[in-house]
């Protein structure tokens, strides 16, 4: 996985250390010292595929998403636009989109787009990976803006099955959760020959998969909860990623 010193940013984070924070995760990535480096570290990992994918179905190439991409980040660092944003304002991924939008209005000459950070050290991606994901992206006609959406739920998700996995690890539990996670997508599970695999009765994996559904949808409302302050804006955010979901 790529990452940058500088910067902190890498493409993916699991370790839920922002597990209980909200807005003061936007806060937190202002600044150098080490505790903004994190919190924005934790942001690029969110939000940097969501914005690739927006930018290459404005069709821009591959080569020319990855460096935009990337040079927005850079921007984003280097002007400090994370200054401007505030809980009042609306979402942290309305405000993203936004800005996304008026830097590439803006960007006419893309040629050196990686060496614009004024010396700031440039976030590390992996196009071969971006692009891999993105020939996955449904052959529809969904807008930019849906694209955003439904990569920016799908990495939620990425994420907090990444966190759920790693507590499931932790309790010496990963067997039981790679055969119960289909369950958390709905799909059904013969519990008898679960326990039967694990030595469980098919009563403790039923029990098992209830609460491992429960954490799934905690988990969920905390990862929304990331860049919000408001209880009713997660519950409607909660919604708009089901919404994105099933577009």
């Amino acid at each position: 996985m790529a990452s940058d010193e500088q910067t902190g940013c890498t493409q993916g984070s699991g370790d839920g250390r922002f597990e209980v924070t909200r807005w003061t995760m936007v806060l937190a990535a202002r600044g150098n010292e080490a505790a903004a480096r994190d919190a924005m570290a934790y942001l690029c990992s969110k939000y940097w595929y969501p914005l690739y994918a927006f930018v290459r179905r404005q069709r821009h190439d591959p080569h020319d998403a990855h460096d935009l991409t990337q040079a927005f980040f850079a921007r984003l660092l280097e002007k400090g636009w994370l200054d401007d944003v505030a809980r009042e304002k609306g979402r942290f991924r309305s405000f993203l989109l936004a800005a996304m939008k008026h830097f590439l209005a803006n960007e006419r000459d893309r040629a050196h787009a990686l060496k614009r950070g004024g010396g700031q050290a440039i976030i590390s991606l992996d196009s071969a990976s971006a692009e891999s994901r993105y020939a996955t992206e449904p052959r529809d006609d969904a807008t930019p803006e849906k694209i955003f959406d439904r990569r920016w739920a799908m990495t939620v998700l990425e994420h907090v099955l990444d966190r759920l996995r790693a507590e499931m690890k932790a309790n010496g539990k990963e067997p039981l959760f790679d055969e119960l996670k289909p369950t958390l997508a709905g799909e059904a599970s013969a519990y008898a020959a679960v326990g039967q695999r694990l030595g469980m009765s098919e009563g403790a994996v039923k029990v098992a998969a209830h609460r491992l559904r429960q954490r799934y949808r905690e988990l969920i409302r905390q990862e929304v909860a990331q860049t919000l302050d408001d209880e009713k804006d997660i519950d409607e955010e909660l919604r708009d990623l089901m919404s994105a979901l099933s577009s």
